[in-house]
């Protein structure tokens, strides 16, 4: 996919690191935002036989609820570990923890609009989405 951040097209060298690429590529080509995104590229890995409508219920969250509130890339990570670990309610709280405060490390708060303005630096939403699916994926991974 030609906007993906990794220019050689090599391949990924972990589950992990492609639902990264992924969910930075569906938020790039501007047809999904940044809560959709990441859902879709955790549904891809962890949920294929959910149908790809089940993204639609992230629609709202993206650009912190259009509020700035909670980053919708953390809200469609919180959702995906749902889809992830179906009856298991404590690790999914569990992962939905370690989340937030991996994101709150990374990028000072969970809160949308001090999360963008950390992550100019670090190249903006499309890389802070990308971050955010592949730490959802490591943690479902450990």
């Amino acid at each position: 996919m030609f906007w993906l951040k990794k220019k050689d097209n090599a391949p990924a060298d972990s589950l992990a690191e492609q639902v990264g690429l992924d969910a930075e590529g569906f938020y790039r080509t501007g047809r999904m935002h940044c809560a959709e995104a990441v859902l879709m590229a955790m549904r891809n890995a962890y949920s294929p036989e959910m149908p790809q409508d089940v993204v639609r219920v992230a629609a709202g969250f993206g650009g912190g609820s259009n509020a700035g509130c909670l980053c919708g890339a953390v809200s469609g990570g919180t959702m995906a570990f749902g889809l992830a670990v179906k009856e298991d309610k404590r690790r999914v709280n569990r992962l939905t923890r370690q989340l937030h405060d991996w994101f709150k490390h990374e990028y000072g708060a969970t809160c949308c609009r001090i999360a963008t303005k950390n992550a100019k630096g670090k190249g903006g939403c499309a890389v802070l989405t990308g971050e955010v699916a592949k730490k959802a994926a490591e943690l479902l991974e450990e």
